[in-house]
């Protein structure tokens, strides 16, 4: 069983994470069912589209949670998962080198070796085969090194799969924050990992569950299109049949909380998930988003988040 952590420094998100909800969660929290906000306990959660794991961190270092799935059709992402959870301290000795060496340089030669060492490097691995746990730990950390230096923290792929999100220019980035990597190894212990699509988790098999649904989000406008975290994309069609598993999944009786962005922000007649959804509880809050590049599009945006219960 998980345990509240009563530590002062309680798991983070290792990576940032475009769309994430540290800023969301005392919304969500809100949102959690009665028994579990007055118990503080959680027989299980699974949350299918992981992500920077924000809420996961939340609850695991809040909450006493007894079972734990999470999930992601990221590849490299749910890697970066195991190798946190299973060879953290070969993780740290690799970030270590790539950071000492990365603060070392001009800001020059910090592009060249971004681009050359970190991006290209991540993207020739030949991960069609199987991978050595020294080379899982390298990919692991270059995951980790290229998220802390490239623009905006975002993870972007062609549709080859290759990682072409441009370098950052940041200072004194924090390519390895040992403290936090420990603890988020400590919390992913015995956590259940998937790298599978949301549709193929086994949910029946663990019983009620609370679920946290975080998909890609629809698109408020073509240009807003940041949510390729994978080489695959998610479309209207995909987010009528995730909203047939929320209906499915409601009728097992499991507890069931998902967010979205709110296309009435561009369009007050877009009501896609007003529809989509209708007969459940949808709240709009205030998130702010910093994905445009110009700093005057950075404002505070409804997003929804719908319950069963």
């Amino acid at each position: 069983m998980y345990k509240a952590n009563s530590k002062s420094h309680i798991a983070q998100p290792f990576l940032k994470w475009a769309g994430g909800k540290r800023q969301l969660l005392k919304e969500i929290e809100t949102l959690l069912p009665e028994e579990i906000s007055k118990t503080h306990r959680i027989n299980c959660y699974i949350e299918p589209f992981v992500g920077g794991g924000a809420v996961l961190f939340y609850l695991l270092s809040n909450y006493d949670v007894k079972e734990v799935i999470i999930n992601d059709i990221n590849s490299d992402l749910m890697l970066t998962y195991r190798v946190i959870q299973s060879n953290v301290d070969e993780l740290i000795n690799e970030l270590r080198k790539i950071e000492g060496e990365f603060l070392s340089l001009n800001e020059e030669k910090r592009r060249e070796f971004y681009y050359k060492d970190l991006r290209l490097k991540f993207n020739m691995q030949d991960v069609t085969k199987s991978l050595t746990k020294t080379e899982l730990i390298q990919r692991a950390a270059l995951m980790i090194a290229l998220n802390k230096t490239c623009f905006n923290g975002l993870f972007r792929q062609n549709s080859k799969g290759e990682f072409n999100v441009p370098y950052g220019r940041y200072k004194k980035p924090k390519i390895l924050d040992k403290e936090n990597l420990l603890e988020d190894s400590k919390i992913l212990r015995n956590v259940e990992i998937y790298c599978t699509s949301y549709k193929a988790i086994p949910y029946s098999k663990y019983g009620k569950s609370l679920i946290y649904f975080d998909p890609p989000y629809r698109p408020l406008s073509k240009s807003s299109s940041f949510t390729k975290y994978s080489k695959e994309d998610f479309n209207d069609g995909d987010q009528v049949q995730l909203a047939d598993l929320f209906k499915e999944l409601d009728k097992q009786g499991h507890d069931l909380i998902l967010s979205n962005s709110d296309p009435t922000n561009t369009n007050k007649r877009d009501l896609f998930f007003d529809e989509l959804y209708k007969g459940f509880n949808i709240r709009r809050v205030l998130a702010k988003r910093y994905i445009n590049s110009n700093a005057s599009g950075r404002n505070s945006i409804n997003e929804i988040l719908i319950t069963n219960y």
